[in-house]
């Protein structure tokens, strides 16, 4: 029986709030770049998140999330190589060759914003580039499908053809999400699925679309942490996300600088 879904559409004002904790996660994730490199560790790049939130004083999202065995004890997820999400950092050293995927959400003002990249550390092989260039490029083409009067499918869709046409392959455990006054709202958004099916959006609805992809096969398992997950191949995983407002206009990326 499928559960009915409450989705909460944003006014104007709502989405202005939601713009300014999207600006903040923007800018970090733009300055990650120039920070993540070889010999770094993962949990210097959580402290340097932390500290630049709280700077503005706002509100790491994701630090003390519930979780099975223990709250999240940080303020980014910081996932590497087939490390697919919900990475803990830790003391464990960037290397070249690394692929290494930061999620980042804030709290402003009630509301939250939620978006993650994946990085190169230094020079990668031309698998993992592709793999990188692919997952970006689906997150790209789904947005080009979050629009007033589709359908949630046509998001989904536009994932799973761009992995899969590259010949990767798309995570099915977890799924993108609604976002708002709570980090995790209806609908969920998975990527994968059928042109034209699912509920229709509407302006007023803001998602947070994030394409997870595996280089290898799509299934995935999760350490004994309660946390981390895996891909259950080893294969490499990347992940890429935004927060989008729909508007009566098209649409809006709130996370972008």
């Amino acid at each position: 029986m499928f559960r009915k879904l409450k989705i909460e559409l944003k006014s104007a004002q709502e989405i202005e709030k939601m713009k300014v904790a999207g600006k903040v996660v923007g800018e970090i994730l733009e300055k990650l770049s120039d920070i993540i490199r070889p010999g770094i560790k993962t949990k210097e790049i959580d402290v340097w998140t932390e500290k630049y939130i709280r700077s503005l004083n706002m509100i790491p999202a994701f630090l003390g999330v519930p979780g099975k065995l223990f709250p999240f004890p940080a303020s980014a997820c910081i996932s590497v190589n087939d490390e697919v999400v919900h990475g803990i950092p830790s003391s464990r050293l960037l290397k070249l060759g690394d692929i290494v995927s930061v999620d980042v959400g804030v709290l402003y003002d009630g509301y939250y914003s939620d978006a993650a990249r994946t990085y190169p550390v230094g020079d990668i092989s031309k698998e993992a580039k592709k793999l990188l260039e692919v997952t970006e490029k689906s997150l790209e083409n789904a947005i080009e499908q979050t629009l007033a009067d589709k359908r949630l499918g046509d998001i989904s869709w536009a994932v799973q053809k761009t992995a899969e046409e590259n010949g990767f392959s798309i995570v099915r455990d977890y799924q993108g999400h609604g976002i708002g006054r709570n980090l995790h709202e209806d609908p969920p958004i998975p990527n994968f699925g059928e042109k034209g099916m699912g509920i229709k959006l509407s302006a007023g609805m803001v998602l947070a679309i994030e394409p997870m992809i595996n280089m290898g096969g799509y299934k995935v398992k999760t350490l004994d942490n309660g946390w981390t997950v895996v891909t259950e191949d080893g294969s490499l995983s990347a992940h890429f996300e935004n927060t989008i407002a729909i508007t009566e206009n098209g649409n809006e990326i709130l996370t972008k600088v």
